[in-house]
Parts: structure tokens; C-alpha cells; sequence
């Protein structure tokens, strides 16, 4: 991913009472500290924490490009990478912290919070994701999974039924110069379509159609890795999604990805949600 300089004059920068003041009108704060920082150090209330390293996921995870957003880090080191990008990306109000949370005289909040933006599993089976070669992105959405995976040096193939969210993720892929190609795609026809098969990596997250699952395995490369997870039964009791078309059962993930190996895997509760995941290999 190259990042062009001449971005950062459309980059607002704020300090002292004016970034008090527009903290106060509601607008979108993202820290892009650790969560160790962001906790011990306190942020600003409200602070949406997604560390630097994760920052190419952004665009797809902050809303439309006309929301004000201001970003923050420790010392306005950190902030300017991310300012940049989410200018690059098209974001039309993007502010700074000038000098960063170091010298903020506004109020802080030091609860810990969990990091916006690509699913835990994928941080959980970040050793296991190839270092190049093809991805798939099965159920994109806004592409926060398909631009991260595509700033790693992915060439990756985002399919999704939301010809809108699709040419969003689209033109900012364009814009930052990731290999992303996105494709409208029914997933729940008897003929979806993959593309052309041999991916190094597929992924699916929060999305589960049973009969897709052959699709899935044969689109794999020998070698290549799934990465799934979505939701068990017990997330019916707790919240959505309560159709039980959408609900895994307990053990019933392994065999739905049966003949491959199986490398990890998880059942139960995480971070609010009753999930389950596996990562296995062709």
C-alpha cells in the first residue's frame, strides 16, 4: 500500500479548546494506539481503538466518507499514517490531534475496550494467513477484512450481494492502491460463483448458507487455508441472529469442513457473542 504526502493538506489539525470543542459536537473519535495505551493512558470518551497496524480496515468500518472523524495516538506520530490514509481513501473531514493524547486537557475514560474492525479470529490465525498469493473474501460487506488482508500483499477477491458496499470498497481499494477486484455475487444460488479456484486463503466471518460449504472447500488451492467463524446456536438467547438457518450447532462446524485438517478451532463465548471458528487446511 503506498500512501501519497500530498494528502495531508486535506488533514485538519485541532488542539487545545477547538478539540475540546468539536470532541464535544459528537464526532467520530478514532485511537489508533494499543489497547494497552489506550486503557492505561486513557482516551477520549467515546474513542473508537483501532491500533495503526490494523488501519487499512478503516475506511470500511468508519461510515460514509463525509462523517468528521478525528484521529488521535500518544504523539501525533502514529495519527499522520492514519490521517493520510483515510484522506487518500476519500474521507472528506478527517482532523487531527495535534500533539496527541500527550498534551489533551479534555476528559479521558481509561475502560479497556475491544479493537474495532477485523474479526478476532483473524488476529487469532494471523500465523496461519499466507504471506502473498490469492484470498477470497466470501460475504465482504464493506471490505474491512478485504483491505487488511490486501495491505499484506493479498491479491484478494471480495464477493458480496450489496452491489453498493461493493463499489464503495471498490473505489477505495483504487484510491489506496490495493489489489482488491469485488464481484456481486449470489451466494445463495445452486450456481454461485467463486472465480476461478486455487485461492492461497478463504475467509468467512458472521455469514453461514450450509449449502455454499462444498463451493468453499473446492475453491481452496492444495495447501490453501480456511478461516471461518460465525455463530452457535446459543446467540439466539442472547441476540441476533435468532433463525436457526443462521445458527451453527454445537460440533457442527468441523463437520461441515470435513475432508480438510483442522489446525485450530473454537467454541463458546467471545466478547459477547456465542461463536464458532475453525482454520483447517486443504
Amino acid at each position: 500500500m503506498q500512501l501519497d504526502p500530498s494528502y495531508d493538506r486535506k488533514v485538519r489539525q485541532v488542539a487545545g479548546a477547538d478539540a475540546v470543542a468539536l470532541v464535544e459536537t459528537g464526532i467520530r473519535v478514532l485511537d489508533v494506539r494499543t489497547p494497552g495505551e489506550f486503557s492505561g493512558l486513557g482516551h477520549i470518551p467515546g474513542a473508537t481503538l483501532l491500533p495503526v497496524q490494523l488501519i487499512a480496515s478503516a475506511p470500511a468500518v468508519l461510515g460514509d466518507v463525509d462523517t468528521p472523524v478525528l484521529v488521535t495516538c500518544e504523539h501525533a506520530v502514529r495519527s499522520k499514517v492514519a490521517t493520510r490514509l483515510l484522506a487518500q481513501a476519500g474521507f472528506t473531514q478527517v482532523y487531527e490531534l495535534a500533539h496527541g493524547m500527550a498534551l489533551w486537557d479534555g476528559p479521558r475514560a481509561h475502560e479497556s475496550q475491544a479493537m474495532t474492525g477485523p474479526s478476532p479470529w483473524l488476529f487469532e490465525c494471523g500465523d496461519l494467513i499466507p504471506r502473498s498469493g490469492r484470498a477470497l473474501d466470501v460475504a465482504c460487506g464493506r471490505g474491512r477484512h478485504a483491505l487488511l488482508l490486501a495491505s499484506t500483499g493479498l491479491d484478494v477477491t471480495a464477493i458480496d450481494r450489496d452491489a453498493d458496499a461493493l463499489a464503495r470498497l471498490q473505489d477505495q481499494a483504487d484510491r489506496l492502491g490495493l489489489a482488491v477486484q469485488t464481484r456481486v455475487t449470489d451466494l445463495e444460488t445452486s450456481d454461485v460463483d467463486l472465480g476461478e479456484p486455487g485461492y492461497d486463503l478463504v475467509l468467512v466471518t458472521r455469514y453461514l448458507h450450509r449449502p455454499l460449504m462444498p463451493h468453499l472447500l473446492l475453491s481452496l488451492a492444495p495447501g490453501g487455508v480456511l478461516l471461518y467463524e460465525t455463530f452457535l446456536t446459543r446467540q439466539a438467547e442472547t441476540g441476533h441472529p435468532k433463525n436457526p438457518a443462521f445458527l451453527l450447532a454445537p460440533g457442527e462446524l468441523l463437520d461441515l469442513v470435513r475432508p480438510l485438517e483442522v489446525l485450530r478451532q473454537f467454541e463458546g463465548e467471545f466478547d459477547g457473542h456465542w461463536i464458532a471458528a475453525v482454520a483447517a487446511r486443504r
